[in-house]
């Protein structure tokens, strides 16, 4: 037999898809074990080789555990909702659904290509109807409850309304917005539904409200904040603005403690951990009102350095502040009104990330409680609507960003503690020492200063002790067509939810995928498209994270139309206990689905409050570009290209070239010119008749020519070759460049491999049923045991180093004993599933037998050394090397080496001074 990967890989996919291998079911009999890779948004640019890092690593341990005897759960599908899609559909006319369709049929292809062990039987896609179904009823249980802080968990809304009916708001203690009013129960009950429904609203998950949003008119939609790089879209660079928009939003703050309590209870990346911690920024503070100086409005700000107020020489508002043209005085109007206008050209990313100031006095002044004295109110892009209350007070001597404000517009810098140094040349936010010119506090420390001043606060209703997120309410909404419709209709200008009989609310057809002529959502242009037929449809959908907040529970119990998943089916696969995917996703999809899975605990409906035991972020492959250079001079008729050791001697341009006609970094010159009809005529400047190209890391993209499609490599080198070969180039969780300059070496391991069975010439079975040796067993369970704890350990770059010494050592012993093989094949197989199922068979077992087949056993026994081999060590020279057994005692060890002919040779007849034995290492004679 020959090894060719390329009939034995198809047909071991084409076996696997027929007996349905990799099938799951439930199975009491065995421990389970739960793999999930973070599924994909099919692009229609398909996987690159990037892109399998992760697939091959969950894959890897999906077929290990499953060897340990575990049954395992490991799934795949499809974020089908997405930007790229729609953007299609607007340039072509072709519905998103159909781009889609074509698009995953790719990525299945793909995928199948390089063997990984999927239950195909359980695809998702998050734009299929069945599955959107229970992501909008999530959304509907979402609407219909409220968080009780009393029982510090989510209840039905219909517990509030019973509340308020019997005490009023004094009787509830939930979170809320904080504009709540309070009411009696009398008040209450007197209200009309539609007062009632208004005043739910605040209490409810999911509401609708007006909130500043990154609105990106060329795309049509509101953008997240990392869809947002230099104040353009990440998608197509277009022009992103602050904008205040009426959107569905997600009260997440209201599990703001518990998202951060939850992160010491999970093994996920703690710089990963960290990033949550500081978006969720639970700070401990103190809320104070500023009176408007000659206006009837209280400005309120939230500071965790109440002890400082007697140092606030200014006031800073967003510039997208509510009040800030009420606040403008009419000298200041133009200049406020352009500042407002530039602020709402950034992002939010960019105005925390500025370093230089920049401000405007809108002309007003607000009134400091404490000390009475007038304080200048400003805008400032420093400070975001959506964080806190929009407002900031300024003190320049203990904070540094408030010193650079205050020293560009000249205003006072007033100390506050007798401790602080220099604060004409820098803040000094020190808390240590007394305090000065600061009232009621003259004269105390830190803690007796800020209880003083929050006493005083609260006495007056002018502030209160209070703990303060910087986590925000998640906005729900786009402005799009191709994204789960939000099950809710408006009656009065009221939201309510629709039957649960009517799920799912599919997307209805439209004439074009573009909003309205009269700025209405695409979906505005649905005719007839109302509930009943009588009232309007939100006509946003939801937003592309909603899909895959809950998805990991649908793998359970994909065909299940009575429920998201059956209780059943929850209990046995319970969460997820290795999840892998990018880091990126930490602020985003990662939190998100905190959120919803601690809320569905709450409901009762799953039973754990973290939805993935384990994570592991893999490491970016980045792209490896390769480029030519070009001669200045050339003719652009006859381009003269020069290669890389040659190039300093020339003026020249350097240029991408396509990664995919290089090898080695020689560039395959009849290929280049085959490449570009400029390049049809190309001269080369060669080394050594060789075009040598230049090398750069890059990330991967089209632009850069450096894309490496998988399919490529699995059709020259082998899918066994690619997962080996991935998993090589360095651990899992670092970024690494792409390189196929060493791809060869693992193709070469395979085929070595390969030879310990079959003749090379003939293809004659070299297998024989003898009894292993003790070299041979010892190499058997070396592996083993490396093998074992480095998968445990996730640390699959060195498996493949324990692989390759490991068929070198039976190579040299010329070990083709089924007995050692056997085992060497199970060991391998999580890495390279296709050629070990095609040795599997030739050692005379089933097909298909080799998923399940038991893992081996390490037996510490067959390492253990029975003699060492002394270096003897001839006045300081070695000269002979010598082996004793290891329990022989030094005296018998001095013995046997003055008895061998080749030390006496060097003794000379002489008797030594003294022999020195150090057992298992060393024997040192003296002369």
């Amino acid at each position: 037999m020959e090894y060719n990967h390329r009939e034995i890989e198809k047909k071991w996919q084409q076996f696997w898809e027929e007996n349905q291998t990799f099938k799951t079911e439930i199975d009491h009999n065995k421990p389970k074990y739960y793999v999930l890779d973070m599924f994909p948004y099919p692009s229609g640019a398909g996987l690159h080789v990037g892109h399998p890092l992760g697939y091959i690593a969950s894959d890897i341990i999906s077929r290990y555990k499953r060897l340990k005897g575990f049954n395992v759960l490991h799934p795949m599908g499809f974020d089908s909702f997405g930007l790229p899609a729609e953007q299609y559909a607007i340039q072509t006319g072709q519905h998103p659904a159909i781009t889609t369709e074509q698009n995953i049929n790719t990525f299945i292809s793909q995928l199948k290509n390089i063997g990984f062990s999927y239950d195909w039987s359980r695809e998702i896609r998050t734009s299929d109807p069945n599955y959107y179904k229970w992501t909008q009823w999530i959304f509907m249980q979402l609407f219909n409850h409220y968080y009780d802080r009393t029982a510090d968990k989510a209840l039905p809304i219909s517990h509030l309304v019973e509340q308020f009916a019997q005490g009023g708001s004094a009787a509830v203690n939930a979170v809320c917005d904080e504009d709540v009013t309070e009411f009696s129960a009398d008040e209450w009950n007197a209200m009309s539904e539609k007062e009632q429904q208004l005043v739910l609203l605040k209490y409810r998950f999911t509401f609708p409200e007006e909130s500043f949003v990154n609105w990106c008119p060329g795309l049509g939609t509101v953008l997240s904040n990392d869809e947002v790089k230099d104040g353009v879209s990440e998608r197509g660079g277009f022009p992103v603005e602050r904008k205040l928009m009426k959107q569905w939003a997600m009260r997440i703050t209201a599990y703001a403690d518990r998202l951060l309590n939850g992160l010491d209870t999970i093994d996920w990346p703690e710089p990963l951990k960290e990033q949550q911690r500081n978006w969720i920024g639970r700070s401990q503070g103190a809320s104070v009102k500023f009176a408007v100086d000659g206006q009837d409005k209280l400005i309120e700000v939230f500071t965790t350095r109440v002890d400082t107020i007697y140092g606030v020489s200014f006031m800073v508002l967003a510039p997208e502040h509510e009040w800030a043209a009420e606040l403008t005085t009419t000298a200041q109007k133009a200049d406020v009104e352009a500042y407002i206008k530039w602020a709402a050209s950034r992002s939010e990313v960019d105005r925390m990330a500025e370093k230089k100031v920049s401000g405007v006095f809108t002309g007003s002044y607000c009134i400091n409680p404490f000390s009475g004295e007038k304080v200048p109110i400003y805008l400032a892009d420093y400070v975001l609507a959506g964080y806190g209350t929009g407002a900031v007070m300024g003190v320049p001597s203990g904070d540094q960003r408030d010193w650079n404000f205050a020293t560009n517009f000249g205003l006072p810098i007033i100390p506050i503690l007798d401790t602080q140094k220099d604060t004409d040349q820098q803040a000094d936010n020190t808390k240590e020492g007394h305090y000065i010119n600061s009232g009621i506090i003259n004269g105390m420390t830190y803690q007796e200063a800020t209880d003083t001043l929050i006493k005083w606060l609260e006495e007056r209703k002018l502030g209160k002790g209070k703990v303060q997120y910087r986590l925000r309410n998640a906005v729900f909404s786009r402005q799009r067509y191709w994204g789960e419709p939000v099950p809710a209709y408006f009656k009065d200008g009221v939201p309510y939810l629709i039957d649960e009989a009517d799920l799912p609310l599919e997307l209805p057809k439209i004439d074009k995928y573009l909003p309205t002529e009269t700025g209405e959502p695409p979906l505005g242009r649905a005719e007839g498209w109302k509930y009943k037929g009588e009232y309007d449809y939100e006509l946003s959908t939801m937003p592309g994270w909603a899909g895959s907040s809950w998805y990991w529970y649908r793998y359970m119990d994909p065909q299940n139309n009575e429920a998201f998943a059956s209780k059943e089916a929850i209990d046995y696969w319970q969460r997820i206990d290795f999840y892998l995917g990018g880091s990126e996703h930490a602020t985003g999809h990662l939190l998100y689905s905190r959120f919803w899975n601690k809320f569905l605990k709450d409901l009762g409906l799953v039973p754990h409050e973290e939805f993935a035991a384990k994570l592991v972020n893999q490491g970016m492959i980045q792209g490896r570009s390769n480029f030519v250079y070009r001669l200045k001079s050339s003719d652009n008729a006859k381009p003269v290209f020069v290669s890389y050791g040659l190039k300093d001697q020339y003026e020249t341009t350097k240029l991408h070239v396509d990664v995919n006609m290089v090898e080695n970094d020689v560039l395959n010159t009849e290929a280049f010119k085959n490449w570009r009809e400029d390049f049809a005529n190309a001269e080369f400047i060669l080394e050594d008749g060789k075009y040598i190209c230049g090398w750069e890391v890059e990330k991967m993209s089209k632009s850069k020519y450096n894309v490496v499609n998988p399919d490529d490599i699995v059709d020259k080198y082998g899918a066994d070759t690619l997962r080996m070969y991935e998993m090589f180039l360095g651990p899992l969780t670092d970024a690494k460049p792409w390189n196929t300059n060493g791809i060869s070496g693992t193709s070469n391991f395979l085929r070595k491999f390969w030879r310990l069975f079959f003749e090379d010439q003939t293809g004659k079975s070299k297998l024989v049923d003898a009894e292993p040796t003790a070299d041979e067993l010892k190499v058997l369970h070396r592996t083993i045991k490396r093998v074992e704890e480095d998968i445990e350990r996730y640390s699959f770059n060195t498996v493949v180093s324990t692989f390759m010494i490991g068929v070198n050592e039976l190579s040299d012993l010329k070990c083709h004993k089924k007995a050692i093989l056997k085992e060497m094949v199970i060991l391998l197989s999580p890495y390279a599933p296709h050629i070990t199922e095609e040795l599997w068979v030739a050692l005379g077992n089933e097909a298909g037998t080799l998923t399940t087949a038991p893992f081996p056993v390490f037996e510490p026994k067959y390492l253990v050394e029975s003699s060492f081999e002394y270096p003897i060590q001839i006045n300081g020279k070695v000269r002979a090397n010598l082996a004793f057994p290891v329990d022989m005692s030094k005296e018998d060890i001095e013995q046997g080496v003055l008895a061998n002919d080749t030390v006496q040779k060097w003794l000379e007849g002489k008797a030594p001074k003294k022999v020195v034995v150090v057992p298992k290492r060393i024997v040192n004679v003296v002369l």
